[in-house]
């Protein structure tokens, strides 16, 4: 997390990973947010996805940032740094 400019405004940088998910009574298979992790920086965020995509159990792995306002607690829409494999699109996340 760091300011940014001197304003309200906080950023986050996130690594979220997933994993398979089985699809139910006739719902198709996809994945669903494991863990997730808040970064200082963008670097970290990105090393950690890259890391964590290795492991066998991990379907794919997300480093986005969002912008927190401070004053209202309106966060941004995430900005992605890295996806990594099995991911949702944009629109499920």
């Amino acid at each position: 997390m760091s300011d940014d400019n001197g304003d309200t405004s906080k950023t986050h940088y996130i690594c979220q990973t997933y994993v398979d998910a089985k699809g139910t009574k006739g719902a198709p298979a996809g994945v669903k947010i494991d863990k997730q992790f808040q970064y200082s920086t963008a670097q970290e965020a990105e090393s950690r996805a890259e890391r964590a995509s290795q492991s066998p159990d991990c379907a794919g792995a997300d480093a986005y940032m969002i912008v927190e306002d401070s004053s209202s607690g309106e966060i941004s829409a995430p900005t992605f740094l890295v996806r990594i494999g099995n991911v949702p699109e944009f629109d499920d996340f």
